[in-house]
C-alpha cells in the first residue's frame, strides 16, 4: 500500500500516463490499400449480418467463379438464428477465419440486414490489419467498413451476392466492381443537381449507411474519429424517416464532425414518408442544414439501396469537384 508521500508523487505520473494513452488513442494508423486480385485468387463469402437464401449465395459464387476467382463459402454463412446468419459467435468465427486465412485474398459479404455490430466487441482492430484484404459489401456491412478504416485498411462499399448475380455480373455496376478488384480505380461523373453546393475538396473517403454509421458514434470502430484528418463523407439509407435522418445529421454537428468535413456525397435515400415537416423530400431537408457549411455537396450520387449502387473505396484519398455542369469524384495516387 502506498504511503501518503508516495501517493503525492504518483498523481503526476498517473496524469502523464493518461495523457500518453489519450494521445496514443487519438493517433491514427496510416491507411493501407490491400493487394488487388488476380485470376485464381480465393474469395471468402461470409454472412456477418442477416441470414441469406442459399440460392443468393450460390448465384453470387457462380459470378465470382465466372470472373476467374475461387469462391469459398464460410462454414456458417447459410445459418439462421433468429433471422441472423447464425449466432454472433458463429458469424464472428467466419469473419476471423476469412481475415486470418492467408489463402483468402478478398471477402465478399452475402448480404446486409442487421447484426454486424454484434461481432465487433470481440474483434481486435489488428485482425483487419494483420493480413490486409478487400472487404466488399454495403448496408449493414458499413459497420465492418468503418472498423476496417479505423484499423487502417481500405475496403470496398459495393455490391454483394444478389446484386452481382442479378444481371449475370455484366451490368455496369458489376463490371466496375470487377475492374476495381483488378486494380482499375474508377472516376465518377455525376449529373448536376439543383441543390448541389459547388466547390472542390480533397480528403479521405468514408461513409455508407447513415444509421449504421451513427450507431458506432464515438466508439473504437467509428471511422469518423478520423475527422481531423480531412474526410469526404458519403451517406445513404433506407426505411429511415426524415426526422430520424435529421437527428443523425445533428449528431454529427454536436460531435463537431460536420464542421470538419471537406465534402459530402448524398446517395440514395429510399422507402421513407414524404413530404414530412413541410420538406419536399430528404434532399431538401438535408440541404436546409448543409447549405450553411462552405463545402462541396453532391446530391444524387449513385450509391445506396437502389440501382445504380457503384462501388466506392473507403479509406482512399479522393478529389471531389462539384460545379454547374455536374460533379466528379476521382481517386488520388
Amino acid at each position: 500500500m502506498l504511503k501518503p508521500n508516495e501517493m503525492k508523487l504518483s498523481k503526476p505520473l498517473l496524469l502523464l500516463t493518461a495523457v500518453i494513452l489519450a494521445s496514443a488513442a487519438k493517433a491514427q494508423r496510416p491507411l493501407l490499400m490491400p493487394p488487388f486480385l488476380k485470376t485464381g485468387d480465393r474469395v471468402a463469402v461470409i454472412s456477418p449480418s442477416s441470414s441469406p437464401e442459399a440460392k443468393t449465395v450460390e448465384n453470387g459464387c457462380a459470378i465470382l467463379r465466372h470472373w476467374g476467382y475461387e469462391p469459398v463459402v464460410g462454414p456458417h454463412a447459410l445459418n439462421n438464428y433468429h433471422g441472423f446468419a447464425g449466432t454472433a459467435e458463429e458469424r464472428r468465427e467466419d469473419l476471423l477465419w476469412a481475415l486470418r486465412d492467408t489463402t483468402i485474398h478478398a471477402i465478399m459479404c452475402s448480404r446486409g440486414g442487421d447484426g454486424a455490430v454484434q461481432l465487433l466487441p470481440q474483434v481486435a482492430l489488428s485482425e483487419f490489419r494483420q493480413h490486409p484484404k478487400w472487404l466488399i459489401g454495403f448496408s449493414d456491412i458499413t459497420a465492418l467498413h468503418s472498423t476496417s478504416v479505423q484499423a487502417g485498411v481500405m475496403s470496398i462499399h459495393g455490391s454483394m451476392c444478389h446484386a452481382i448475380a442479378a444481371q449475370g455480373g455484366t451490368d455496369t455496376v458489376s463490371v466496375t466492381l470487377r475492374q476495381l478488384l483488378e486494380g482499375q480505380l474508377p472516376c465518377y461523373d455525376v449529373l448536376p443537381h439543383e441543390l448541389n453546393q459547388h466547390g472542390t475538396a480533397e480528403g479521405i473517403l468514408v461513409g455508407g449507411n447513415f444509421s449504421v454509421l451513427c450507431g458506432l458514434a464515438g466508439s473504437l470502430y467509428d471511422c469518423l474519429n478520423r475527422a481531423d484528418e480531412g474526410l469526404i463523407l458519403f451517406i445513404e439509407d433506407t426505411d429511415e424517416q426524415m426526422t430520424k435522418v435529421d437527428r443523425m445529421l445533428h449528431l454529427l454537428e454536436v460531435r463537431g464532425i460536420l464542421g470538419q468535413l471537406k465534402g459530402i456525397l448524398v446517395g440514395h435515400f429510399t422507402k421513407y414518408k414524404h413530404p414530412e415537416n413541410d420538406f419536399e423530400d430528404m434532399y431538401h431537408m438535408l440541404h436546409e442544414y448543409l447549405q450553411h457549411y462552405p463545402i462541396p455537396v453532391c446530391y444524387g450520387f449513385p450509391v445506396g439501396h437502389q440501382r445504380p449502387n457503384f462501388p466506392l473505396v473507403e479509406g482512399c484519398r479522393v478529389r471531389l469537384a462539384v460545379g454547374p455542369d455536374g460533379s466528379r469524384l476521382e481517386y488520388l495516387p
